[in-house]
């Protein structure tokens, strides 16, 4: 699974058993979910289904995933049962280390552990779900969208069989206009001439489409570069977009000047490996 461009698509499908909201049930959770539109909250915490994957989601970016452990198709069963008015979301963070085993020990603590061996990073994006097809099998096929940055802050204890994370949203602070464009357009220069030599042209493609929007940009080559997971997460974890398009001006071209050495497009470990699970 991987982030792609595409265009979102329209309205969801979804098929589920009763309703229930996987964000109640919560310590500190308080009032009906309907009376909480952004879910609930506790010191500031923000209470957030969490699907752990091997690869870091941006947002705006769409993200297609099939959906056959039991335990995300409850999750996914539950958010397609949420009132109208709360968001059907749930935090993508990628995996430091180790795989997803089990549920959330006794002894998880601020070191964001979980099972017996998996290990999260801190930075994580919401994912909505824009389309929900389940298949006869109960297996289920998802289209989402990235949508906002969260921070990880721990583990909260409940009976769902997916991982709860205690989260804060993160802002993305706006720069000075003119230092954004300034450094957008260098990204786009670096990120053109990163594609000619993976493409081994000399020529543009003038076909593409490139965001205007620096923030936009950002993010959109921070998930199409080919770079590795833990650069990936370092860009979402940057703290604005200047901080980010100065990073990826710097990963762009040290890319462009070793694949222009080794004549060789990349190709990331994971697509070589055999993958351990779909979801």
């Amino acid at each position: 699974m991987e982030a792609a461009n595409e265009p979102e698509p329209d309205g969801p499908e979804s098929n589920g058993p009763e309703s229930h909201d996987p964000r109640s049930n919560q310590p500190g959770s308080d009032g009906p979910a309907s009376d909480r539109p952004e879910g609930p909250e506790q010191d500031g915490r923000t209470l957030l289904p969490l699907f752990p994957l091997g690869t870091v989601l941006f947002p705006g970016l769409v993200l297609p995933l099939h959906v056959f452990e039991p335990r995300y198709r409850t999750l996914v069963q539950h958010l397609t049962d949420l009132p109208a008015n709360l968001p059907r979301e749930f935090g993508v963070v990628a995996i430091r280390r180790g795989w997803e085993v089990g549920r959330q020990t006794e002894s998880a603590d601020a070191s964001i552990t979980a099972g017996e061996s998996l290990s999260l990073y801190e930075i994580g994006c919401a994912a909505e779900v824009r389309q929900i097809t389940e298949l006869p099998d109960g297996r289920f096929d998802l289209m989402t969208v990235g949508r906002r940055r969260f921070r990880l802050l721990g583990l909260a204890r409940n009976d769902a069989p997916y991982l709860t994370g205690e989260i804060e949203w993160l802002p993305e602070p706006k720069g000075e206009p003119e230092r954004e464009g300034e450094l957008a357009a260098g990204v786009l220069a670096a990120f053109q001439q990163y594609l000619r030599v993976i493409r081994r042209t000399d020529e543009d493609d003038d076909g593409e489409q490139m965001p205007d929007d620096p923030t936009v940009l950002s993010h959109l080559v921070a998930a199409t570069a080919s770079l590795t997971l833990e650069d990936r997460q370092a860009l979402l974890a940057e703290p604005d977009t200047i901080s980010r398009l100065k990073a990826e001006r710097s990963l762009l071209r040290r890319e462009a000047a070793l694949l222009g050495q080794v004549r060789a497009v990349p190709v990331a470990l994971t697509e070589l490996a055999v993958p351990a699970s779909p979801n």
